[in-house]
Formats: C-alpha cells, structure tokens, sequence
C-alpha cells in the first residue's frame, strides 16, 4: 500500500512540474510580413532586385523590403513615407 501511495506523489509531482514548465513557455505571438517600416540594413527579408535578403535594404522604410511585426499592426505603423503595407509598395 505505502509504495502505491509512494508512486502516485511520484507521478502527481511529475505532472505538476510538467505542467508548470509548459506554462513557463512563452506563447508565439501571430506575425505578419510589413513593407516599408524597416530602416536600411534591418529588413528581415525581401530587399528588391540585386539584394540576397535580410539587412540588405538600402534605404529607410524601403517598399520592398519586410520585417515581421505583431498580426494586425502593420498598416497603423506610420513612417516619414507613409503607413506600413501588407503588400510591397512600388516606389
């Protein structure tokens, strides 16, 4: 009976650390792709012709290059150039 009862504390602590370490684990947040918001060299990917991807932009707020921000804040970001865009924006 006391190796019964031993076993069960065993197996409930078990759970319970488990459970605490995946509670521990940050949530990923939804991320969306947002041209025109990254300044020169700090665009995640997509920099245009002549550009192999990440921090290859050429200029502030470039049309074509991303970066990953938080779903659903990209267009309420504003530049000196405009609003971010879900989609490249032609220069």
């Amino acid at each position: 009976m006391n190796s019964t009862r031993a076993a069960l504390a065993a197996a409930l602590a078990f759970a319970a650390c488990a459970t605490g370490a995946m509670a521990d684990t940050p949530e990923k947040k939804p991320m969306e792709k947002c041209y025109g918001v990254s300044l020169a060299g700090q665009n995640d990917c997509a920099a245009g012709a002549g550009t192999s991807c990440a921090g290859t932009s050429k200029t502030d707020f470039q049309g074509d290059a991303w970066t990953l921000v938080a779903k659903g804040t990209c267009t309420t970001i504003k530049t000196p150039k405009g609003f971010g865009s879900l989609t490249a924006i032609k220069s």
